[in-house]
C-alpha cells in the first residue's frame, strides 16, 4: 500500500476508485470527491446486471463469477468517461485484490483507490439506518470476510470513516496531493 509518506509519489490520479465493504460510505464520499474535483462520479451500484441485484436482494453474496462481468462493464464506463472528462471518481466495492489488480489493467491509466474502513459496529449502524437499498444488512459479514485488505504494492489510501465528511475528503485529499504519476 502506498501512503502520503511513501517514497513513490502520484498526483492528480485520472482514475480514483472509492472501495470498501457496504455500508462505508463510498457513494457519498465518492460524489463529495468528485464534485471537488469537477469529475463524473460513478456508483458502482448501478451497473449490478439484474440478476446480481436480485440475488443480493434474496441476502445471498455474489460470487467471482456474478462480479467479473460487473468489472468488465465498470472498466468500460469508467475509460469513456475517463476520455469526456479527463478522469473519473467510482464508488466500488473492489474487496478483493485481484479486481482491484483487473481493473487497474483493464484500465491501463493510473488509479489509486481510496479505502473506507471502518469498525462492523459502525458499518452495521450506518446499513441499518439506510432506507431503500437492495443490499440487506445480513450480508455484511459476507463482505467482511471478502474483503482482503491493501498489499504494501497497491496504490490505496486508507481512511478511517470515524470521522464527520469534511475531515474525511481533506484526509483523502491530503493523501492524494502527495501522490505524483
Amino acid at each position: 500500500m502506498l501512503t502520503a509518506e511513501s517514497q513513490s509519489r502520484f498526483n492528480n490520479p485520472p482514475i480514483i476508485v472509492v472501495m470498501g465493504v457496504s455500508g462505508c460510505g463510498k457513494s457519498t464520499v465518492g460524489a463529495a470527491l468528485a464534485q471537488r474535483r469537477s469529475l463524473p462520479f460513478m456508483d458502482a451500484d448501478d451497473y449490478h446486471p439484474a440478476a446480481n441485484v436480485a440475488k443480493m436482494s434474496q441476502s445471498i453474496p455474489l460470487n467471482d463469477a456474478d462480479r467479473w462481468p460487473w468489472f468488465e462493464t465498470l472498466a468500460k464506463t469508467m475509460l469513456e468517461k475517463t476520455k469526456m472528462s479527463g478522469g473519473v471518481v467510482c464508488g466500488c466495492s473492489a474487496l478483493k485484490k485481484s479486481y482491484r489488480e483487473f481493473l487497474s489493467k483493464q484500465l491501463g491509466l493510473p488509479v489509486v483507490y481510496v479505502l473506507l474502513n471502518g469498525s462492523r459496529a459502525l458499518l452495521l449502524e450506518r446499513m441499518s439506518a439506510r432506507k431503500d437499498h437492495y443490499m440487506p444488512v445480513s450480508l455484511l459479514d459476507s463482505q467482511l470476510d471478502t474483503l482482503e485488505m491493501p498489499d504494501d504494492d497497491e496504490p490505496v489510501v486508507i481512511v478511517s470513516i470515524d470521522q464527520d465528511l469534511g475531515p474525511l475528503i481533506e484526509a483523502v485529499e491530503t493523501a492524494l496531493a502527495s501522490f505524483e504519476f
